[in-house]
């Protein structure tokens, strides 16, 4: 804590004893006193946590409210309704009186007062909240009702919580809830390879249907050693049920054990067509991903009906793989017609035909491909040599919009949190705030987001709506650019790819941590981070301190060169290394190794990581226009496997960039894997 700081809590810790403060506590000050507030705010109060309170409250420091609401939830046990209602009457509509409403419900359902419960209870998308307030109809007996009460809840695809339980009974009982709707259920949890809600609805019947809703759910769960008690099994609809989706879902991780079962099963049931369909697709599917010899054979032996859209995509792929265009081109023409509107599948007739001879076919293809700013539409461009075509639009923002932006209070409290660095609280208070404003309101909210440098807020509003996609200012931000650029030239990379990385790993949160422990903007896995600050004789005490951009940034970029290094500085295969490691690019390029930049892509048997190296090098364009006025060609930045690579420099040609009227921007699916907004 500074001297001030520690003079300002000394005149605190005095106030109501000597005198009042010479002069009011500046904004850092008032942050210490919160910090202080809030970390005191779980333990008996003290004389100094009152004072502190009692300053926050006086100079309205925008977070106030957590004070008080951190000292009710410290022991919510001993609270009585009227101390919760001067709070929520003190702060209405805020996010503190929603998460202490939520907090005292819940205390409350614990306690079994349910009238005081559905006095308090307001509308809820909580699903405990929402059975607890059914919970609160059975006690007061009143009847339940299955599409007003039961509905939304059993036909989502969630898991529900324990505080159903009891409801739902209560509706069996009732006769509201009956044994269609729970074998309903029981398919839609099947259909989604979930063991646990068909393990929860099987539980509400009796006898040999509970029997039979326990063989589905082990069959999801453990498909290899239930399966194998299947050849004993009296042949029911219900049992071959069981099979054909424990099949379904053991094909994902064992095609090869999948196909042995189904051979010894096939003989021993009556099936009928649903359930062999569905068998047939997960094998042709899963047999197609692990590239086995046999998929190809099988995904054209498919019958209409077992067919999907991605037995077709694998099909394309498997055919690609083979070198066999002909039959590339003839499942390409099998697509369904929403497959065959999309660039990718355009784009890649577009090729196929070309490397066919038939250029005149395949020319007005690449041409209306070409006006889509995404990577295919990239790729199109350079074929034929066009401009690429990137619309950029702007957003308008006067000084009375800021204003009314800055002094909006929820809003405000988003970006105190974000001062203090505790991000996941400013987001949650962020996504109030959008929820109580209009849509132009919530775009300049966003934009002011952007300019005030909180980026990842605009990243996913503009992102995520299709009418801002073209707000590319703001959707690729040019933050922390002489970080950026000093990090790069360093590491001998260059800046936009290194900024298309950023941008598809993290979308600029730079709290952001994966399902699989990569942390910050650049994502690195701690093991990473470790080594490479080593090499460059940083330091990198605990996981966290990956989240510091600034490090993050330097350790990213030269752990990217190290994944360019290994492929003779090729940008795109390095991108799939960043993200499938280099052991999996290792077998892809030994099992296909000969195919064009493009078609390897297309071939990557990871959806993730096909998608990843795509974005990237869309990202890559359009951060390199960003950065020059114009960009690199992205056939540039994809040699064939095996050339050499040479990074950009300032006085490297470069293409121009036009606005064809009917550009579409470019996709941004998945721009931060494993992280919650």
């Amino acid at each position: 804590m500074g001297l001030l700081a520690c003079r300002w809590m000394w005149c605190v810790a005095t106030f109501f004893v000597v005198a009042p403060c010479p002069a009011a506590p500046d904004l850092q000050q008032q942050r210490d006193a919160f910090r202080a507030a809030l970390a005191a705010a779980g333990d008996p109060p003290t004389d100094a946590s009152r004072r502190w309170a009692a300053l926050l409250q006086q100079h309205h420091y925008p977070l106030y409210p957590y004070v008080e609401l951190a000292a009710l939830r410290g022991n919510l046990k001993s609270r009585t309704r009227a101390e919760i209602d001067a709070f929520l009457a003190r702060f209405p509509d805020t996010l503190p009186a929603s998460d202490l409403r939520k907090a005292w419900l819940r205390e409350l359902a614990r306690r079994g007062d349910w009238d005081a419960f559905t006095a308090l209870y307001v509308a809820s998308n909580d699903a405990e909240l929402q059975c607890d307030a059914l919970r609160a109809r059975v006690a007061a007996r009143k009847g339940l009702d299955y599409a007003r009460d039961l509905e939304a809840l059993w036909s989502g695809p969630r898991e529900l919580p324990d505080a159903c339980a009891a409801v739902l009974a209560a509706a069996r009982v009732q006769g509201v809830l009956d044994a269609t709707h729970v074998w309903q259920r029981i398919q839609l949890g099947a259909e989604a390879g979930n063991a646990t809600i068909v393990a929860d609805a099987g539980a509400l019947l009796t006898g040999n249907a509970r029997g039979e809703a326990e063989r589905i759910a082990a069959a999801l769960r453990d498909p290899a050693a239930t399966l194998a008690k299947a050849k004993g099994w009296t042949d029911t609809a219900r049992a071959r049920d069981a099979i054909a989706w424990g099949l379904a879902r053991y094909a994902r991780s064992n095609s090869a054990g999948a196909q042995t079962l189904w051979a010894d099963l096939q003989p021993r049931f009556q099936w009928d067509e649903p359930q062999r369909d569905r068998i047939l697709n997960a094998l042709a599917l899963y047999r197609a991903t692990s590239y086995s010899p046999d998929a190809l054979a099988r995904l054209k032996a498919l019958p209409q009906a077992a067919d999907s859209d991605a037995t077709r995509e694998w099909h394309v792929r498997m055919a690609l793989a083979a070198g066999d265009l002909p039959e590339t081109l003839a499942a390409l023409e099998r697509m369904s017609e929403p497959q065959q509107a999309d660039a990718r599948w355009r784009y890649l007739r577009a090729r196929v035909l070309s490397r066919l001879g038939r250029d005149a076919e395949a020319r007005p293809i690449l041409a209306e491909v070409a006006r889509e700013a995404n990577f295919h539409g990239f790729l199109a461009a350079d074929w034929l040599d066009l401009p690429y075509s990137i619309c950029a639009q702007t957003l308008a923002i006067g000084q009375d919009d800021e204003t009314r932006l800055a002094q909006q209070a929820d809003l405000a409290r988003a970006f105190e949190w974000r001062e203090l660095g505790m991000l996941r609280e400013a987001r949650r208070e962020w996504n109030f705030a959008m929820g109580k404003l209009d849509e132009r309101e919530r775009r300049l909210a966003a934009d002011y987001a952007y300019r005030k440098g909180w980026y990842d807020r605009a990243v996913f509003a503009f992102s995520a709506d299709p009418q801002t996609q073209r707000l590319y200012e703001q959707r690729f931000p040019l933050g922390m650019a002489d970080t950026m650029h000093r990090a790069a030239n360093a590491a001998g990379i260059d800046p936009s790819w290194a900024y298309g990385i950023l941008r598809a790993e993290s979308a600029w949160m730079s709290d952001a941590r994966s399902h699989a422990n990569a942390y910050g903007l650049m994502q690195l896995l701690p093991t990473v981070g470790k080594q490479v600050a080593k090499s460059l004789k940083l330091h990198v005490g605990k996981p966290s301190d990956l989240f510091d951009p600034e490090l993050n940034i330097t350790l990213g970029t030269h752990y990217l060169a190290q994944m360019a290094s290994a492929y003779q500085g090729s940008p795109w295969l390095a991108s799939a290394a960043y993200n499938a490691g280099q052991g999996a690019v290792a077998r892809w390029l030994e099992a296909r190794g000969g195919l064009d930049p493009d078609f390897f892509i297309e071939t990557i048997p990871y959806k993730e990581t096909r998608e990843y190296v795509a974005r990237v090098m869309a990202f890559s364009v359009i951060y390199d226009w960003r950065i020059n006025g114009n960009a690199l060609a992205l056939s540039s930045r994809m040699p064939r496997i095996g050339q050499p690579y040479t990074p950009p420099t300032a006085d490297t040609p470069r293409k121009a960039v036009s606005c064809a009227a009917s550009a579409e921007p470019a996709g941004d699916a998945a721009t931060a894997a494993g992280t919650a907004q």
